[in-house]
């Protein structure tokens, strides 16, 4: 079974037990120590979902950890020693204790010996930004109320919150070709299917936050649908793909949802018009501007999947 992990990722912000930050960078690497929960519990193979709170950042499967020691310091509350203490940014005294609530200037401070870890994911880095909001990614998680900053996520869920969305799995862990390694990581070889994302970016940056048959909506909702069959070519072909809604993709692939390529006009399966929200698009034109390259596309689905009606 694949393990997934949901890790923050803010940089310098990155705080734990009051310490100085860590060195993210997501596309590449992740770091930790042995300060932080679930430290020793993630391992090569595992699929590492990055967030900064608001939004999914991006994923990637982990190729290898690197490991060390260091002297770290770390920052508590002078008053109750607790070290949930965060800098305020406009408000004095500078520090407040989240457990004790008192005010200070400056926190105590020790050093200790920690083990430090980095993982190295960049080969197989899949840039998701804003795909999953921070609430939809705390739902993945075991723990959704979790405050950790490395926390269980089921990989399940998440692998299907991302079809959902993109059309296509993330990747296919291999969990049978894992072999054990020194240290207890684990090793695993994955197959992923490229260009989907960019695809995805491409097509928002050229027609905006718009489904093309219903018009304005949120980018969280819309997806990059293909108008002929990614499986069959496994190419993605330039003006080849509109955003469409995720209900409206899934009945534009069934071939209930078409164009008219006499009228250029939206045709409704007749099992869809007793549903209002759907027959009300009926005969209406599209949302967005097409070019000659989608009325081709479009006019080779209306003939594959569709009887005009």
């Amino acid at each position: 079974m694949t393990t997934a992990w949901l890790v923050l990722a803010l940089g310098e912000n990155r705080e734990h037990g009051g310490n100085d930050g860590y060195d993210d960078n997501p596309a590449e690497h992740y770091s930790w120590d042995s300060t932080v929960q679930n430290h020793a519990r993630v391992a090569v193979g595992d699929v590492i979902a990055l967030w900064d709170r608001k939004e999914l950042i991006g994923l990637s499967v982990i190729e290898a950890i690197d490991t060390g020691t260091a002297e770290k310091t770390l920052y508590f509350c002078p008053q109750c020693q607790k070290a949930d203490i965060k800098r305020r940014q406009r408000q004095t005294p500078a520090y407040r204790c989240g457990q004790c609530r008192a005010q200070f200037d400056i926190p105590g401070r020790k050093t200790k010996t920690v083990t430090t870890y980095r993982s190295r994911h960049g080969k197989d880095w899949q840039d998701r930004r804003g795909l999953l909001t921070g609430a939809e990614l705390r739902a993945l998680c075991d723990s959704p109320k979790s405050q950790l900053s490395i926390r269980p996520a089921r990989w399940e869920k998440l692998r299907d919150a991302l079809r959902e969305l993109t059309g296509e799995l993330p990747w296919e862990p291999e969990d049978d070709e894992r072999t054990p390694i020194l240290g207890g990581h684990k090793l695993s070889n994955v197959r992923v299917r490229l260009g989907q994302s960019a695809f995805r970016a491409r097509l928002l940056q050229e027609q905006g936050e718009q489904c093309a048959v219903t018009g304005a909506a949120p980018a969280a909702v819309l997806e990059a649908a293909h108008l002929y069959s990614y499986a069959d070519s496994g190419e993605h072909h330039d003006f080849g793909g509109l955003l469409l809604r995720r209900d409206i993709h899934r009945l534009f692939d069934l071939g209930h949802i078409g164009v008219n390529p006499d009228s250029g006009l939206i045709d409704i399966d007749a099992s869809l018009r007793s549903y209002p929200l759907y027959a009300q698009l009926q005969g209406q034109p599209m949302a967005v501007q097409l070019r000659p390259e989608h009325k081709a596309w479009l006019e080779a689905h209306w003939l594959s999947k569709r009887t005009p009606t």
